[in-house]
């Protein structure tokens, strides 16, 4: 019989106690520990254990227990944390989530999504597999020279050390790929031998063999060295990688050419977020709107592709609003023009939170990445809560 979980339930209220330690004796792999009571102990017994659990309730202070997450989260990775609340808006979740609990639920818990809670919790703890909700994000322009290798590099990394999670790199420019060379990484293993040997790879093998950035969760799968090696690669091999890759990370950000070649348009395919780069000059933005026009001839969602200006100047003659007009859609996202602090990256071979981690471009794909960490939480409570309101709905009427 395998080792129980330990398992904290903190509450200001004793009926949520109540009900959710009834829940939690019907599922004979958690044992409620429920002789601690104070912060700190709590923190130092979770953070002794190979595995644990929290069932924490923040309706009643919510600034102070969110705090406790964080640093619990960072201190015990192996402590699985979930929220609960009665104000179960979208920004408290996000901020939630954010600090590290993995799942939360609205009071009073419905009994069925908590079993489920805890049945994934436990199929975690046991190595049983998981179903990964991956999010595969596309860096695009069919212009050069733009920082588009930067901005997927730098996203990556930010993405990697604010979620905690594995995220890969992919370098799909298979003619002049840089992000090797932005990352001063000699990795012996490139994207040539997985689309070749597609059959024969699973998480295990990438994970154990694809080249890790420095101490961080971000994996960096390289273009092929030698140019035959790129050669007629067919569509459904790209879109078979593209399945493999979703079964081992949370986040794969793509760095692809500035042609819509097949494997290009394959990645678009997946993609679901698309940021299409540009700088502001008006040959670029021209550029722009073409591609807009192509993507809704694609019949991409619109929400699917985000516009980023790369290389921002306040005092640019161009201004965001006119932008915006000129292409028919909000700009999401700005990166300011800092020449010196990205050239010094580039040359070195790192990321420009490592040359200087308060300069405004760093902090600027720092925020980036919370964004759209923060859009996965976002899409996916919003499309919750409008299931919950229309079963609401139909049951009112049923009723």
């Amino acid at each position: 019989m395998s080792e129980k979980i330990s398992t904290i339930i903190l509450s200001n209220s004793e009926r949520t106690y109540k009900i959710i330690e009834n829940y939690l004796n019907e599922f004979d792999q958690f044992e409620n520990v429920s002789n601690i009571n104070d912060l700190s102990e709590i923190f130092n017994f979770l953070s002794s254990l190979s595995k644990s659990l929290l069932i924490i309730d923040v309706s009643d202070n919510f600034g102070k227990y969110i705090n406790f997450i964080s640093s619990l989260a960072k201190a015990a990775p192996n402590c699985k944390i979930v929220a609960l609340s009665d104000a179960p808006s979208v920004d408290v979740i996000v901020k939630l989530m954010r600090a590290g609990a993995k799942d939360f639920l609205a009071l009073p818990v419905i009994k069925t999504e908590f079993m489920e809670i805890l049945e994934k919790i436990s199929n975690q703890f046991l190595g049983c597999h998981i179903e990964n909700k991956c999010r595969v994000i596309t860096v695009f322009s069919n212009k050069g020279g733009i920082g588009k290798t930067s901005v997927a590099s730098n996203l990556a990394l930010e993405l990697a050390k604010i979620t905690k999670e594995n995220v890969a790199l992919v370098d799909l420019n298979f003619q002049l790929g840089d992000i090797t060379s932005f990352l001063d990484l000699q990795p012996s293993f490139n994207i040539s031998y997985m689309l070749q040997n597609l059959d024969k790879i699973n998480s295990d093998f990438i994970l154990n063999t694809v080249e890790k950035y420095k101490d961080t969760s971000l994996y960096v799968i390289a273009d092929p060295p030698y140019f035959k090696q790129a050669e007629n690669i067919p569509k459904a091999q790209i879109a078979l990688l593209f399945e493999k890759l979703k079964e081992t990370f949370s986040y794969v950000v793509v760095d692809t050419d500035s042609t819509f070649d097949s494997k290009t348009v394959t990645a678009l395919d997946n993609s679901d977020l698309i940021f299409l780069i540009t700088i502001v000059n008006l040959p670029a933005l021209r550029n722009c709107q073409r591609i807009l026009d192509l993507f809704d001839k694609l019949g991409y969602d619109k929400e699917k592709t985000q516009i980023l200006i790369n290389r921002y100047m306040e005092n640019d003659e161009i201004k965001v609003e006119d932008v915006e007009n000129v292409l028919g859609k909000s700009v999401y996202w700005k990166i300011p023009n800092n020449y010196f602090t990205m050239m010094s990256a580039i040359n070195k071979g790192v990321s420009v939170s490592e040359i200087n981690p308060d300069s405004n471009v760093a902090l600027s794909y720092k925020e980036l990445a919370m964004s759209v960490s923060d859009m996965v939480y976002r899409n996916k409570l919003i499309k919750k809560y409008s299931e919950f309101q229309t079963d609401m709905v139909d049951n009112f009427f049923r009723g």
